[in-house]
């Protein structure tokens, strides 16, 4: 699947960071590399559960959301929970 533009600019965007940080110690870069990782999971999985949101509010089932986000159908279950409805997580 081509890029979108968007997803294209991203992806150029991330490429010329790592390539900024490739002369650092390898602790230093693998730290900025798992921060951009944490960041991009938070900011990709809260717009993938808003999108999922719209999509069942259309009326989508959760099988047709999972195939257009490459997901399982439980997991789009699992993302559509309210997070106060979810069970909380021993710590």
């Amino acid at each position: 699947m081509a890029d979108s533009e968007g997803v294209a600019f991203l992806r150029s965007d991330v490429a010329r960071f790592c390539g900024e940080i490739a002369h650092l110690a390898p602790a230093v870069r693998l730290a900025r590399l798992a921060e951009l990782r944490a960041m991009l999971d938070e900011v990709t999985s809260h717009a993938m559960a808003a999108a999922m949101a719209d999509a069942r509010g259309e009326g989508w089932g959760l099988r047709r959301i999972g195939k257009h986000a490459g997901v399982s159908h439980e997991q789009v279950r699992r993302m559509l929970v309210p997070p106060e409805a979810q069970p909380a997580t021993p710590g």
